[in-house]
């Protein structure tokens, strides 16, 4: 083992493993949470909170666990963070009731929180500046698969065993992860004693858990008075944080504001939190559209995205590699465009009564796309760090990008409730005209106040609940539910191409935004690691 140790690959590998699991863990559960609410006797409310509540500690500590890193050495907290995340993953398996699940998500997402952060951290210290494209392409491959094996994963456990195996399936990837970080992975830190801003973790914390909670929980408390309040304490507490770290510049500061003098550094944050609004305006409406219009099953929805996710894993460590000789700023605004036009085509496609292969050129476009982004987007963000500033600049970077994940969630979500309620109505007052007049304003009823009772979209629902007066034939109440769901089906597919009008937008700004990086020859990055010293030689 001790010929292997500190290889830089070995160590990729170690970290990558790391990091898929608790992307994963983003989404697998989404797939489960029928089974889980059968098993549990929950309810859908509690099961958002399975959901949401390891985002809102994930983005709420990574900030302070990658400075942890800087402090305490990012291998230290590597390791942590993986046996938390394992044991929690156990404890999410062995849950009797949805409180204990809820409380262990907590666990899990301490110990994403972790471990995240010091994956691209020991790789800057670990890969010299010209192999680093490289490396973080692959680390940008792991973030694909990861998005896709989590529904098609999850989908396979969920039907070929049970829903507590989306969990247990983390204990053996964890255990090996454990003992390779233990044996293989150098501890690097630097000759500098570091210590940790404790008022600065506080001020953090608070302000990203009332911005990841409102945004979240917004739409479910209707944007109330409550949640505003949450939004408002946000920016005043975000407000005193960065008079705070203001203060603090020149005394171990929880935020570097050095970061942001960085151009590349600054746009690729914005950058970063686009990209996580366009993947989730890809997944969210379409896993929808493919299970609930087109009656997929999740394993064959999740199969549909599968060959877009190949190509982008088999992209990304490429367009890494590429990034080191020619530069990244050019790849990244080639991918993004990419990534843009792949969905403007899927926009075009997407249609009632539509097969799997029909969907395939336009996603295998945004898939390269995708392939074109991560490592490009990290290796220009971080090519002009400084390794001692590494773990706070990669734990700025991914809480961005969690926030990006999360506004992008509650935008795309409000648009798609938005345009489907209004779809809907349309449809149905279209469709109602081959109703009889007995049942046909009833039946418009249903779906003009669907929205006030919360819109139906599982797989087999119509959006509505249309229910025949007493009495009413057979034959007349099987038309009714095939014209409903005509309507649903045809309502949604006019509310989602709006809806993915958002992150296509949103996507095209991150592209044209990358024109403000300066560009850098290879040849003028910096060493990849002074002043660093390995004292991790022995396991």
């Amino acid at each position: 083992m001790s010929r292997w140790r500190g290889n830089p690959w070995v160590v990729l590998l170690t970290l990558s493993l790391g990091f898929f699991m608790t992307l994963l863990d983003i989404t697998v559960v989404n797939v489960a949470i029928p089974s889980m609410i059968d098993k549990l006797h929950a309810s859908l409310d509690e099961m958002l909170w399975v959901i949401n509540v390891y985002v809102l500690v994930l983005a709420a500590l990574l900030i302070t666990s990658g400075r942890l890193g800087d402090v305490r050495g990012p291998r230290t907290m590597f390791v942590g963070g993986v046996a938390l995340f394992t044991v929690a993953s156990v404890l999410c398996g062995l849950s009797q009731d949805p409180a204990q699940l809820i409380i262990a998500r907590v666990v899990q997402g301490l110990g994403a929180a972790a471990l995240v952060p010091q994956t691209m951290t020991i790789i800057i210290g670990t890969f010299p500046a010209e192999r680093r494209g490289a490396a973080l392409g692959v680390w940008g491959a792991v973030a694909g698969v990861a998005t896709i094996a989590g529904p098609t994963l999850g989908g396979f456990l969920v039907s070929t065993i049970d829903w507590r195996w989306i969990f247990f399936v983390n204990v053996p990837i964890g255990a090996v992860v454990l003992a390779m970080a233990v044996m293989l992975v150098p501890d690097i830190r630097h000759d500098v004693r570091r210590k940790l801003d404790m008022p600065g973790v506080v001020l953090a914390t608070a302000t990203l858990f009332c911005l990841t909670f409102a945004l979240t929980e917004g739409e479910r408390y209707d944007w109330s008075a409550g949640i505003w309040a949450l939004l408002g304490g946000a920016a005043l507490l975000l407000v005193v944080f960065l008079i705070y770290q203001r203060s603090r510049q020149g005394d171990e500061p929880l935020l570097p504001f050095v970061l942001f003098r960085d151009r590349g550094y600054a746009v690729m944050s914005f950058v970063s939190a686009t990209v996580q609004v366009g993947m989730i305006g890809l997944f969210l409406p379409v896993m929808i559209y493919l299970q609930s219009v087109l009656n997929f099953s999740a394993f064959k929805a999740g199969l549909v995205m599968a060959p877009a996710m190949v190509v982008s894993a088999l992209l990304s460590p490429v367009a890494g590699r590429m990034s080191d000789r020619i530069g990244g700023t050019y790849i990244l605004m080639a991918g993004l465009t990419l990534f843009a036009v792949g969905m403007a085509w899927l926009t075009w496609v997407t249609d009632v009564g539509r097969a799997w292969w029909e969907f395939q050129p336009a996603l295998i476009v945004a898939g390269l796309g995708i392939g074109c982004v991560f490592g490009p987007m990290v290796t220009v963000a971080l090519r002009n760090v400084e390794p001692r500033l590494a773990g706070a600049a990669s734990g700025v970077l991914n809480t961005i990008r969690q926030i990006g994940t999360i506004c992008g969630s509650a935008a795309v979500g409000a648009v798609l409730q938005n345009r489907l309620a209004a779809s809907l109505h349309t449809e149905a007052a279209k469709q109602a005209a081959d109703l009889p007049a007995s049942v046909r304003d009833q039946f418009l009823a249903g779906f003009t106040n669907a929205a006030k009772g919360g819109l139906e979209v599982g797989a087999g629902q119509t959006g509505a609940a249309p229910k025949p007066p007493p009495g009413t034939p057979t034959s007349l109440i099987q038309h009714i539910h095939q014209t409903a769901e005509s309507v649903f089906e045809h309502g949604f597919v006019h509310a989602m191409r709006p809806t993915l009008a958002l992150p296509i937008a949103v996507i095209a700004v991150g592209a044209v935004s990358c024109v403000l990086v300066r560009r850098r020859r290879p040849a003028d990055h910096q060493p990849s690691v002074p002043g660093a010293v390995d004292i991790g030689t022995s396991a």
